[in-house]
C-alpha cells in the first residue's frame, strides 16, 4: 500500500472540512499512520485523558476513517467510533457496556445515513462501517462522513452527560 498517497488524498479530505463546524463541535482533526492503516480521526479534547495527547490518552473517543492493503484491495474505506478505557476518564463514572447501550438507543435515529453501518460490535466500537469507493478520487466520502459525524457530536457529548460524576 502506497502510505504516502493515501496521506495526501486523507489530509486534502481534511483541508476541506468546514471550519465553522468543527470550531462550533471543538473538534479536532489529526491523519496519520497507526497499525499500517492511514486514518482521518475527529475527536475533542475532553473526550481524552486531560493533560494527555488525545490521540493517545489513556481513555478517549474518537470518528476514525481508515484504510489499509485489505481496504485498498477491496475497494473498502472503514469508518468507526472507538473508545477506551472509559471508565477511567476524570469526572466521570462510566461502565464501558452502559455507555455504548446510551450511545447506540440514540444513535438508531441516524443510522439510516450511514452506509453499511453495524452496532453489533463490544462496547469498544460503538459503531463501524465501511463504504465502497474508486481510490483514486476518493475524498468526498470521506468529507461526507464526517459531515454526519459532526451530526452526531451533541449525541456523544449527551452519552457522556449521562455519567458525569456528581
Amino acid at each position: 500500500m502506497d502510505h504516502k498517497y493515501y496521506l495526501q488524498k486523507f489530509q486534502q479530505a481534511a483541508d476541506q472540512l468546514d471550519k465553522d463546524l468543527l470550531g462550533q463541535h471543538q473538534l479536532e482533526v489529526a491523519v496519520g499512520v497507526v497499525l499500517d492503516s492511514v486514518y482521518l480521526k475527529l475527536y475533542k479534547k475532553s473526550w481524552a485523558t486531560a493533560l494527555q495527547d488525545p490521540l493517545t490518552a489513556e481513555s478517549r473517543i474518537f470518528f476514525s476513517i481508515w484504510v489499509n492493503a485489505q481496504t485498498v484491495a477491496d475497494q473498502e474505506i472503514l469508518y468507526n467510533i472507538h473508545t477506551f478505557k472509559l471508565r477511567h476518564l476524570k469526572g466521570y463514572k462510566i461502565s464501558s457496556i452502559k455507555f455504548a447501550e446510551a450511545f447506540r438507543e440514540g444513535f438508531k435515529n441516524f443510522a439510516q445515513q450511514w452506509p453499511n453501518v453495524s452496532v453489533a460490535f463490544g462496547p469498544l466500537t460503538l459503531m463501524e462501517g465501511r463504504v465502497k469507493v474508486d481510490l483514486k478520487d476518493f475524498q468526498e466520502e470521506l468529507t461526507e462522513l464526517s459531515r454526519y459525524f459532526f451530526e452526531i457530536v451533541p449525541l456523544v457529548d449527551d452519552s457522556l452527560k449521562k455519567f458525569k460524576a456528581l
